[in-house]
């Protein structure tokens, strides 16, 4: 007789509630930082590119996590790897809770950036323990609640680090991302391995990317400081163009390589990957000045608000990027990819060159801000869609690795570049960068997103229904 496999445990709705509630606070817990940069500058005594670093570094940590723990999950059982990945979220967490100064707080951030990697974990989980519609449903719920946790985030985060700390506000959701990883350890029945990769985890070219896009980051924040340290910035750049030799090399000889670089011959896919540096480059830009801009003191140009208003101020964009995704499927699948793309890279460059000429009053960047959420998350959405279609089927998630590597790097390039404009344009003796850098930044960004229309317009106009 020969052994057969049991079928998967199904689970029940108090599984999917614990994953659900893992969701809310792990969205709550990534979001506190950026309505709150302003106020954690203050108190740490940090100039606007550290600033930026602090804000991005949880971002770098997801990308480089996200493929390892898919394969690792593979290997070891997805319940397994997203209950370490959650302990070490909850560790970076209370890190940053106590984090006394800066480099203990971008430690406890690169820790937290552990749960961008588990939240595709609990998508596998549940496919594997529910039949095909209803875990389109649950997946369905564990997203919204993931996006409404960093709602709640976003609100919450400001009356806390005012009313109590800062650490605080790092505090509470960590103690809630604790109990609803309990909670899942309890709920969520074992699953088996799957059948293991043979050619493994690429980890020399994850410790190569890594390093690049960390020193890439540091030359980004030293560059306003050139003059009075040349030689470090130097040697810097030196070592990012060793980083990136080395890994080129590596990753072009490696079994499975965690970036297939080989797959940018491809047109289809070397156009998504430009498209979506230089969209979330521009997006970048005003998710860092916005914010900066609103805590600049209202005797000055700004609007003296605290964390609470930012938080409040911030929250229209982040139900518009709630908006974009369902909104960029419905319009892929009548009118193309392209028409879609094209359409939100006219409204990024539009928020954009707007908010350049006119940031006089709270309400237009709140509405700038929600014009470029949403543009943004339109072209995000239907750029995956149309990468994952242009290729064959096995190439799907080798090509969409791509896209993820070059969206994590315009962003932290867009955050990072716009951290250093402000450092440069702030008067020595001042807390107050030239209101000049705040027009500089979002215009630079307007014009460089507007020019990538010209490589819009050359792609495959997509599926339409």
């Amino acid at each position: 007789m020969t052994a057969t496999l049991a079928p998967p445990v199904r689970i029940g709705r108090a599984a999917v509630g614990a994953l659900g509630m893992l969701a809310v606070a792990t969205g709550a817990l990534e979001s506190v930082v950026t309505p709150t940069l302003p106020l954690l500058q203050r108190e740490l005594d940090m100039s606007p590119a550290e600033g930026a670093l602090l804000s991005i570094v949880l971002l770098i940590t997801g990308a480089l996590i996200t493929p390892v723990a898919g394969k690792l999950g593979d290997r070891y059982g997805g319940k397994r790897v997203l209950i370490r990945l959650m302990a070490v979220v909850c560790t970076g967490g209370l890190v940053s809770a106590l984090a006394p100064n800066l480099p203990v707080l971008l430690l406890g951030q690169v820790l937290q950036g552990a749960m961008v990697g588990a939240l595709p974990l609990s998508f596998i989980l549940v496919r594997e323990h529910l039949p095909a519609g209803e875990a389109k449903v649950a997946i369905g719920v564990v997203s919204g609640l993931f996006v409404g946790g960093g709602m709640a985030g976003t609100l919450s985060a400001g009356p806390v680090a005012e009313g109590l700390s800062r650490h605080w506000m790092f505090a509470l959701p960590t103690i809630a991302v604790i109990g609803s990883t309990l909670l899942v350890n309890r709920q969520m029945p074992h699953d088996a391995p799957g059948r293991s990769d043979d050619t493994g985890v690429d980890w020399p070219g994850l410790a190569l990317l890594s390093g690049t896009l960390v020193t890439l980051m540091l030359v980004l924040a030293l560059a306003p400081d050139f003059a009075s340290q040349p030689l470090i910035l130097g040697a810097l750049i030196v070592v990012l163009a060793a980083f990136v030799t080395g890994w080129i090399a590596v990753e072009r000889r490696a079994v499975s390589p965690m970036v297939d670089l080989r797959m940018l011959a491809r047109p289809a896919v070397w156009k998504s990957c430009v498209l979506t540096f230089v969209i979330c480059v521009g997006t970048a830009v005003p998710v860092y000045l916005v914010p900066q801009l609103l805590a600049v003191p209202a005797d000055e140009y700004g609007f003296g608000a605290g964390a609470t208003a930012i938080g409040f101020y911030l929250l229209p964009g982040a139900v518009a990027a709630s908006l974009a995704g369902p909104i960029s499927g419905l319009g892929a699948r009548r009118y193309g990819s392209r028409a879609v793309v094209t359409a939100g890279i006219a409204l990024l460059a539009a928020g954009l060159i707007a908010l350049a000429a006119v940031h006089t009053e709270i309400w237009h960047l709140v509405i700038g801000k929600m014009m470029i959420a949403l543009a943004n998350g339109l072209c995000v959405t239907a750029m995956v869609t149309s990468t994952a279609t242009s290729v064959d089927r096995g190439d799907t998630g080798i090509a969409t690795s791509l896209v993820l590597v070059t969206r994590v790097l315009g962003f932290a390039v867009g955050v990072q570049a716009s951290g250093a404009i402000l450092t440069a344009a702030t008067p020595s003796g001042s807390d107050v960068p030239a209101e000049s850098a705040f027009v500089t930044g979002f215009a630079i960004a307007g014009a460089v997103t507007a020019l990538s229309l010209l490589v819009a317009r050359t792609m495959s106009k997509g599926v339409k229904a």
